[in-house]
């Protein structure tokens, strides 16, 4: 269910609702330049600003926002508008951009999860300001390892530009990280696909709906930071400069795409709940035509036995020698007729339809990780599927 810290009715703009389920909050921190680069997890705020006043880029990563007095003390050494960090602090948020001044908020949604039923979003905040970036995540995920090694090499991109890129790589991360989520989904869909014909069984439809569910909650956060980032890109009064600006409409193409794929992927799983629930309607129907089959055949057998069933006193076949095989071999030849007559006409059929060449595991399914990994049909650009 959708949970959110608020504020009581008529408190002051800004007041900020820390939750006792948050984690622990860890700091890493990263300052650089074009000449050289330093981390560190030890957090000497004083400093920072200085540093970043010196015209250096300050990077500040804060995974978990369990650490109160942590993150009132960050916030007031750089200056931050209390309406963006209300914004960080009180969660979730929708995916959004904010200007306050020289400095600009990014709310994103970054995915997390093992398995294709067990996947959800978590709130990932970037704060921009000058020669400084504070990033606040809600778990400890290390998200952005890869935009470390980058600011890392001495020519990297990173290191030629401000700020502003660095919160470009960071977006862009964020919008990256879906696309392994989408080659898993992918995967899942078409194994889905064939174990709801083959295999329709009650765990499965629990998934599917899951999974429905999911992709439903997933486009809806995609959709609102498609949004955030169009505005982002187009805004001509925000710190970012017009030459980020156009890398950050490379990250729009990249989140819309994938809000695209969503879509699709929302389809193909309200498609497989209808081919499950045809499946086992055509199962119950073919259960209900042997029903009947064996009915019928019994009808005339039924009919014999009650004929000579009946207690009549002068019934001349009682009498006959041969009258009790006789009556044997004619049910045995009418059923015989029978079976045959509805196996002619493909009422009736032996043996067992073939299972699915993959071998769909139900089991396996809930596990999270297929058994093969087999190259998926995917949606997800080929330039894309290594990001």
């Amino acid at each position: 269910m959708f949970k959110k810290s608020h504020t009581q009715a008529g408190a002051r703009p800004g007041t900020l609702i820390f939750s006792a389920d948050d984690v622990h909050s860890r700091v890493r921190v990263i300052e650089y330049s074009r000449e050289a680069v330093s981390e560190s997890t030890a957090l000497d705020l004083e400093r920072l600003v200085r540093v970043a006043a010196e015209g250096k880029c300050v990077w500040i990563d804060v995974e978990g926002l369990g650490d109160e007095q942590l993150i009132r003390q960050i916030t007031e050494a750089f200056a931050i508008h209390p309406l963006a960090i209300e914004d960080v602090i009180n969660r979730p948020q929708r995916a959004k951009t904010e200007s306050y001044g020289d400095q600009e908020l990014i709310i994103c949604r970054t995915i997390c999860g093992d398995g294709p039923t067990r996947l959800r979003t978590e709130q990932v905040s970037v704060i921009l300001g000058p020669h400084f970036v504070i990033t606040f995540q809600e778990g400890h995920h290390d998200a952005f390892a890869s935009v470390r090694t980058r600011i890392e090499q001495p020519d990297a991109r990173l290191r030629q530009h401000g700020p502003d890129y660095l919160a470009y790589a960071v977006v862009d991360t964020i919008v990256d990280n879906y696309y392994p989520v989408l080659e898993m989904l992918g995967n899942w869909l078409e194994r889905w696909e064939d174990a709801a014909v083959s295999d329709p069984n009650p765990e499965l439809l629990r998934d599917l709906n899951v999974i429905k569910n999911r992709l439903a909650n997933l486009r809806r956060s995609m959709w609102a930071q498609n949004h955030a980032l169009q505005c982002l890109a187009r805004n001509d009064d925000s710190p970012i400069s017009s030459e980020v600006r156009i890398y950050f409409r490379d990250t729009h193409d990249h989140c819309a795409q994938t809000l695209e794929v969503l879509e699709m992927y929302r389809e193909m799983a309200s498609n497989l709940l209808n081919t499950y629930l045809t499946a086992v309607g055509q199962r119950t129907n073919e259960v209900m035509k042997v029903l009947t089959v064996v009915s019928s055949v019994f009808v005339p057998l039924t009919f014999i036995a009650g004929v000579y069933g009946m207690n009549f006193e002068f019934m001349p076949e009682l009498r006959y020698e041969w009258g009790y095989p006789f009556v044997w071999l004619t049910m045995v030849v009418t059923a015989t007729v029978m079976v045959g007559l509805f196996w002619r006409k493909r009422w009736l059929s032996f043996g067992t339809t073939e299972a699915y060449a993959g071998g769909v595991d139900v089991a396996e399914l809930r596990g999270g990780v297929p058994r093969e990994q087999t190259p998926p049909k995917s949606a997800v650009p080929a330039h894309r599927q290594a990001a």
